[in-house]
């Protein structure tokens, strides 16, 4: 009768936890498996998103054992997201605490702690379906994602079920990102059915630089996306929600290709619309503030400490944390917080240590700001030793800033002093300048000479290279009066083109100017001159005029002139000249007027006319003016004494000489001069 009566109650409980069950009220199920010890067999569809369904929970006191119950309990518990208590109760548990590591990782991956659900996983020996499924999830938050990429495959190859394009359409999130970190193994090339498959390649063909071809493949994104939501029925603003961050990459590609203005209109507009996805609000806020550059350091400053709130270690990138961290640098270093920048600066190389080379940038170019030139180039050259790879652009920027500063001289030390890369040509010829805009002729000619030598000892680069430092340094020292070393330099030019006459005619030419005898043994190598001016005009040559000057040009022509007329020459002597207009009442032998070429208001008969605004005065009937009364009547002048002088209403020598004085006001409170 016992067990009959268990079995009883517990058929009730089964029916009520499964109406709860159904109608999806986890909590009141949740109560009960409080109560008593559930009982629930369910089902995993992906594992993306949990989703479990409750057939039958039996929860009773009586069955402390019941396996199927516990994991009912852990269930509910994932489905109101209480995470941390599911967890607690694996950890109570004396009998099931090494159970269920599906239900353990998967709270441990929601609760934002991959490497502990990667550890739950792999404790798990066998893996099944959904436990694949939940790693390469955590793989792929991990940033591992050669080993994703691994499972994913596996799982495409061993499974075909509806979700399938959601297993491809990861894949290939997978693929992209290792386009972007430059991966060597060979990647597959998946299909481009959905707009979130045509997203995951254009993000591809970014990570390989092909800007153009990613944009065309985000435009058709975003056309298929409205497409496919408009189709289901959503409102434009679920639409403009799930386009935001297909035209933020767009604006990105735009960005890359130089495009600027039309990017931050695309940004600023997915910043008004106020998305709910902070990643996507951080990632297009940081792009904005690099968009400003050293414009508009307060809006910066805005945008990216909104790039910077809690909660974005868990949705954005390694990579995309270290861009921002590194622009926060930069962003003090550019406001002149010297101090501030480089505490900043040493948090974030802790953080990332790929970033240490190039924060030493960022604090070289604060220290700059703050007039301190000196120590940012101390800074620049003692980590320049600590960082061979990066040595060539630390030790460059040094010389940047010396540069910036005017001080010439601090540059060309560091330029000297840079090893093998010295004689690089780029390096030579920047010292080869900055020495001839000092007038330092020497140096200039020292350069060069090292150059050569270091060459001609080392034999390495490129031919092209050779051949532009060789000929450089051959005409500077001819130009400079230096024959001998010019002709060591011409003598390697010719190793690597023997066939060059130019540059044989000049080895003979610096030859001839200090030892003779061997430049007439080059000067037979020479071609004959008849065959250099078969086909060239002698008369066409000695008429240019880039080969001889004014003078000589004139003598050239009057000579032409002087032969024989035929043809064209004869048509042009019988062609007169005309002679030139004479005015209308021009008489022969007349004196010219003097006042010939003065304005006619300044000659000496101009007559001024007469000025209508003025009003003519009308003379009364007596022969007085009118008016003329006031004058003549004594009783209404005033005294002398108290008459006190007009100011003149313009100006008697016109208003460029017309000054209005102005009399300085004392300074008083809040008061201006």
């Amino acid at each position: 009768m016992a067990g009959a009566n268990k079995n009883v109650s517990l058929s009730g409980l089964y029916g009520d936890l499964n109406k709860h069950g159904a109608n999806g009220d986890y909590d009141r199920a949740l109560k009960v498996c409080n109560r008593r010890k559930p009982l629930k067999p369910w089902h995993f569809l992906s594992g993306h998103v949990l989703t479990c369904f409750i057939v039958i929970v039996a929860v009773l006191h009586e069955f402390p054992d019941e396996e199927k119950a516990f994991q009912c309990k852990l269930v509910c518990l994932i489905q109101t997201s209480k995470f941390q208590e599911a967890i607690q109760a694996l950890g109570k548990s004396q009998k099931f605490s090494g159970e269920f590591p599906f239900e353990k990782a998967y709270c441990q991956y929601r609760l934002n702690q991959p490497k502990e659900a990667l550890d739950t996983i792999d404790s798990a020996g066998s893996l099944d379906q959904k436990l694949k499924e939940l790693k390469a999830q955590v793989l792929y938050r991990l940033e591992d994602y050669e080993a994703c990429f691994d499972v994913y495959r596996d799982l495409i190859k061993s499974n075909a079920d509806d979700f399938e394009d959601e297993r491809e359409t990861n894949l290939a999130a997978v693929v992209a990102n290792l386009s972007i970190e430059g991966t060597k193994r060979d990647l597959p090339t998946l299909r481009e059915s959905t707009y979130e498959l045509l997203y995951n390649s254009a993000c591809r063909l970014l990570g390989t630089g092909q800007v153009l071809e990613a944009e065309k493949k985000l435009k058709q994104s975003e056309k298929m996306c409205r497409e496919s939501l408009e189709e289901e029925g959503s409102t434009e603003e679920d639409i403009e929600d799930e386009l935001s961050i297909v035209k933020v990459q767009l604006a990105f590609c735009l960005h890359k290709m130089g495009r600027e203005k039309e990017a931050q209109v695309i940004y600023n507009r997915a910043l008004k619309q106020k998305p709910d996805d902070i990643a996507l609000v951080a990632i297009t806020s940081n792009n904005l503030a690099v968009l400003n550059r050293e414009g508009n350091l307060f809006d910066s400053k805005k945008r990216l400490k909104s790039a910077t709130v809690d909660g974005l270690e868990h949705k954005l990138t390694q990579r995309q944390r270290r861009a921002i961290a590194v622009n926060q640098c930069l962003l003090a270093a550019l406001t002149g917080q010297a101090e501030q920048c480089a505490a900043m600066c040493d948090k974030v190389a802790k953080q990332y240590a790929s970033t240490k080379e190039e924060l030493v940038l960022v604090r070289a170019t604060a220290l700059a700001r703050d007039g301190k030139v000196a120590d940012a180039g101390k800074l620049l050259n003692d980590e320049s030793k600590q960082a061979p790879k990066r040595r060539l652009e630390l030790q460059l920027a040094a010389v940047q800033m010396h540069l910036a500063e005017g001080d010439t001289k601090a540059a060309c030390d560091i330029l000297k002093n840079m090893g093998d890369s010295t004689f690089s040509p780029g390096i030579v010829s920047a010292l080869v300048t900055l020495y001839l805009a000092s007038s330092d002729r020497k140096s200039a000619s020292t350069v060069l000479k090292d150059a050569v030598e270091w060459y001609r000892k080392n034999k390495t680069g490129s031919q092209s290279s050779l051949s532009m430092l060789w000929r450089k340094a051959a005409d500077f020292h001819l130009r400079g009066g230096e024959p001998q070393v010019a002709a060591r330099s011409l003598e390697e030019l010719l190793k690597i083109n023997p066939s060059d006459m130019k540059t044989l005619a000049q080895l003979v030419i610096a030859y001839a100017q200090f030892d003779p005898k061997k430049a007439q043994e080059l000067s037979k190598k020479l071609p004959p001159v008849g065959e250099l001016a078969q086909d060239t005009d002698i008369d066409a040559l000695e008429t240019s005029s880039w080969v001889m000057g004014t003078k000589v040009m004139k003598k050239v022509t009057a000579k032409v002139e002087a032969s024989p007329m035929t043809g064209e020459n004869l048509l042009r002597k019988k062609r007169r000249k005309r002679p030139g207009k004479l005015p209308k009442n021009y008489i022969a032998g007349a004196t010219p007027d003097p006042e010939r070429w003065l304005p006619r208001y300044e000659r000496s008969g101009y007559k001024k006319k007469k000025d209508r605004r003025v009003k003519e005065q009308l003379k009364g009937s007596q022969g007085t003016a009118y008016g003329a009364s006031e004058q003549f009547d004594m009783s209404a002048r005033v005294p002398a004494a108290k008459s006190s002088p007009q100011t003149p209403a313009t100006p008697d020598q016109g208003p460029r000489s017309y000054q209005k004085k102005q009399t300085k006001k004392k300074k008083g409170k809040g008061g201006k001069w």
